[in-house]
């Protein structure tokens, strides 16, 4: 099992938290994470996603206007 100091919202504070036994086989790497004092669970996120464009929003000219 491996520590780390996380702030729990139960607790009020910053709490050792560890990886509790993962029965999906993640070892050490496993998402969960549970804190010694209180036992409350938190799941870290592990994944990266690309954020969508926004749509280009600049106004552009009208094809039919032209400049003088």
């Amino acid at each position: 099992m491996s520590d780390r100091e996380l702030y729990c919202d139960t607790c009020e504070g910053v709490r050792p938290f560890e990886v509790p036994p993962c029965a999906d086989g993640h070892g050490a790497d496993c998402p969960e994470l549970l804190c010694t004092g209180c036992g409350a669970a938190v799941l870290i996120a592990t994944f990266a996603f690309q954020p969508t464009r926004l749509a280009d929003r600049r106004r552009r000219p009208s094809a039919d206007r032209h400049a003088a």
